[in-house]
């Protein structure tokens, strides 16, 4: 049941294909977190922008909203409530006073109260040589601060999308207490059938934790494609749970005695050692 103390629960990851209409987004969105609760989810993730897919900045600003009285907080909020489950919203834009935006994520307890807040802190700044090209930085206000959020059965890490490859995120987390570690995304198709399985399997054997990763999949609205294929991975770096392409929901238990496990297997997370670099003299220079 959600609020149990032991160290093992259902988690779901919600697969969407957002777009440009806010209201169908959380309409989208909230049916299929009422399935997988329904299925027995006591943890609910969602993908990075999981209220609004949109590349043109006149348009994001004037469909976003400050977070105070903010439309789909307030949906997610009720949500979590009526529910009664944790509810992790991957990532809403959310207008700043600056005039920027934070790509914020959200976990709501299974009372609606916001228990975690998650400012997206590396941009997804990049030309990927077809045409494709993102400078997040021009448009979104990156986060400063690394994120645990207290879950009943033990400590998350929030992580949002590009910062997935940045493993130095991933293994600080770890180290001040996470067990898993989220990462809500909206993986391009090309950098996703790249770099996305690896890359996660990655920061589950590094950081040995359970990694939970719901995508966005598909052609969106805005004319950029998604990769999709949510997963939830072990510490030990098997996939216990894959998406495919389309809208959805995955789910797996999450039995954190297996982190513990892992750990107690390579202890490489107490194992750091200070070091220099040094840049070798070529033969030339001897």
């Amino acid at each position: 049941m959600p609020g149990s103390s032991a160290p093992h629960f259902k988690a779901a990851l919600v697969q969407l294909c957002s777009g440009r209409d806010v209201a169908a987004n959380i309409a989208a969105a909230s049916d299929l977190i009422r399935a997988a609760a329904a299925g027995g989810a006591q943890y609910i993730q969602t993908p990075e922008n999981t209220h609004l897919m949109e590349l043109e900045k006149p348009r994001l600003m004037a469909e976003l909203q400050p977070e105070k009285n903010n439309r789909a907080l307030d949906a997610f909020s009720t949500l979590a409530r009526d529910l009664k489950r944790w509810l992790h919203i991957g990532s809403v834009g959310v207008k700043c006073d600056d005039g920027r935006i934070a790509n914020r994520s959200f976990v709501f307890a299974p009372d609606g109260e916001i228990a975690a807040r998650y400012d997206k802190i590396h941009m997804f700044d990049v030309d990927l040589g077809n045409g494709e090209a993102y400078r997040e930085s021009e448009t979104f206000q990156p986060g400063t601060e690394a994120v645990i959020a207290d879950l009943p059965w033990g400590g998350l890490g929030l992580t949002i999308c590009y910062d997935l490859r940045f493993p130095a995120l991933h293994r600080t987390l770890a180290q001040a207490g996470a067990q898993m570690i989220a990462g809500p995304s909206a993986f391009t198709r090309v950098t996703g059938e790249a770099h996305w399985n690896t890359l996660l399997r990655a920061r589950a054997i590094e950081a040995q934790c359970f990694v939970l990763a719901a995508a966005q999949g598909g052609r969106h609205e805005n004319g950029r494609e998604t990769f999709g294929h949510s997963l939830i991975i072990a510490p030990w770096g098997e996939i216990l749970a894959e998406a495919d392409t389309e809208p959805g929901f995955i789910t797996a238990d999450v039995d954190l005695a297996r982190v513990a496990e892992a750990r107690r297997k390579v202890p490489s997370l107490t194992h750091d050692r200070p070091f220099t670099v040094a840049r070798a003299k070529s033969l030339a220079q001897v």
